[in-house]
Order: structure tokens, then C-alpha cells, then sequence
């Protein structure tokens, strides 16, 4: 873990903006992130893995390896994935890229740690087009944020027809963290 968080630092340093957190992702967090996730969830998409630390909750829940995607846009983070994680398909690219990495409607769960509410809204839009597109019916986006306010601003949640609810509080995080699902306001 000392590996990470150096790995972590040198990110922050050289992409602040990137990277958007100012330590790695607790076990705690990963663990509310990856509740109720198993062999049953089917495929799982995990945007902005980082270091992994997320990554390390879903397999922990049960989800097999070879049903995780990790899409990573650091070079460094996905190399680093790529050598801790047997088994698990790691794509250098951005979120908005993932339908060219699952077909329409074969994921059952997307994870991201993603800094989306300090992207353009434009790149939100993208990321969360990309991930509703590889979401099959029924399927949900989990997102965490650090403030009080939904991960995803409430004009594009409108505009995408999608809804946000809370899905507890991880107080042993730093700073603490907020869960939401995001899904499809027609599935609800």
C-alpha cells in the first residue's frame, strides 16, 4: 500500500486537476462502493480506478476478474494496475470511451471515482452517455463524492433522464465520502 500512495502522490503532483482527491481511497469507501456487487452482478466497469483501491472492494465483493474493466486515462495508473490485477482488463482511455470496450447493454455496474463535479459539463455528459450506453436495464452508476450535494449537477441529471440517490456515508475516508446510485429515472 506504501506503493500506491506514492504512485498517488507523484499523480497529484504532476495531474491535480486529474487526479482531484488529496489521498487514495479508503478500504471503507471501496467496501460501500462494492456492497451487494458478486458473481450474480454480472460485467463491472470501473472508471478512474487510480490505484486500484476500489478495484480491491469489487473483487472482494466476488466479482470474477475477468468480469472487471478498469478504464484508466494515466498511463502510469494503468501500468501499475496491469501489474497488481491477474486477470482483470485494463484500457488506457477515458470514460467517454467505454462503449468501445462492452457492447450496449451488457454491464451491470458502473463504478467511478471519477472527479466529475469538477469536469466541464460537456465531458460529464459524455461520461455518463458512455456509461448508460454499456448499462444494461436495471443497471446502476455508483458514485462518491466528498461534498453534500449529488455527484452529478441536477441540469444533467434532468437532461440525461437520470435520478441520484444516497447510498450512505463513509465517515473513515479522507475527507469523508458520500455514495449515490445513479440510474435511469424510468427504471425507478
Amino acid at each position: 500500500m506504501a506503493q500506491d500512495f506514492i504512485l498517488f502522490a507523484k499523480q497529484l503532483l504532476a495531474s491535480p486537476f486529474q487526479v482531484s482527491a488529496i489521498s487514495p481511497s479508503s478500504r471503507f469507501l471501496a467496501r460501500a462502493m462494492a456492497a451487494g456487487l458478486g458473481p450474480h452482478s454480472g460485467p463491472v466497469m470501473e472508471f478512474g480506478p487510480g490505484t486500484g483501491q476500489l478495484t480491491r472492494g469489487v473483487l472482494a465483493a466476488g466479482v470474477a476478474p475477468q468480469d472487471l474493466t478498469l478504464i484508466e486515462m494515466s498511463a502510469d495508473f494503468a501500468r501499475h494496475l496491469q501489474n497488481i490485477f491477474a486477470g482483470v482488463n485494463v484500457r488506457r482511455a477515458g470514460a467517454q470511451e467505454a462503449a468501445s470496450f462492452a457492447p450496449a447493454g451488457s454491464v451491470g455496474v458502473v463504478i467511478s471515482g471519477l472527479p466529475l463535479l469538477s469536469m466541464p459539463d460537456p465531458v460529464v455528459e459524455a461520461i455518463l452517455t458512455a456509461a448508460f450506453t454499456v448499462l444494461r436495464a436495471g443497471g446502476e452508476m455508483r458514485q462518491f463524492t466528498y461534498g453534500s450535494k449529488p455527484p452529478i449537477a441536477p441540469h444533467i441529471m434532468e437532461k440525461l433522464g437520470l435520478v441520484a440517490v444516497k447510498a450512505g456515508k463513509v465517515w473513515l475516508n479522507l475527507p469523508p465520502a458520500r455514495v449515490y446510485i445513479l440510474k435511469r429515472a424510468r427504471e425507478v
